[in-house]
């Protein structure tokens, strides 16, 4: 098992910037992929990106390319989403998941962290 627990969300205007973390506990040995979803009011969960656990192939949802970035610490079993130009409608709920498996679903998920873009 993994444990995953994200920090960094909050209030910030349009414009600016955040970091959110991911903390990985347990078999991170085991980990293929880490991603970072989120999950606006009223919506489905949007795939955001992702990046192997190790090496640098990395993936991102067209609606965030350029503007979020994701890397990952392995010392510090940790993985970072970096978001700027920051967008009210960028206002969600983040979540970070991990997977064991090279493709396929997220195993594992933390319980959000809450980001809100004020205009």
């Amino acid at each position: 098992q993994v444990q995953l627990v994200e920090s960094g969300g909050g209030l910030v205007q349009a414009g600016g910037s955040l970091r959110l973390s991911c903390v990985a506990s347990g078999r991170t040995v085991s980990l293929n992929r880490m991603g970072w979803f989120r999950q606006a009011p009223g919506k489905e969960r949007e795939f955001l990106a992702s990046v192997a656990w190790s090496g640098d192939i990395t993936y991102y949802a067209d609606s965030v390319k350029g503007r979020f970035t994701i890397s990952r610490d392995n010392t510090k079993n940790t993985a970072y989403l970096q978001m700027n130009s920051l967008k009210p409608e960028d206002t969600a709920v983040y979540y970070c998941a991990a997977r064991f498996s090279r493709i396929g679903t997220y195993d594992f998920w933390g319980q959000g962290t809450l980001v809100t873009v004020s205009s």
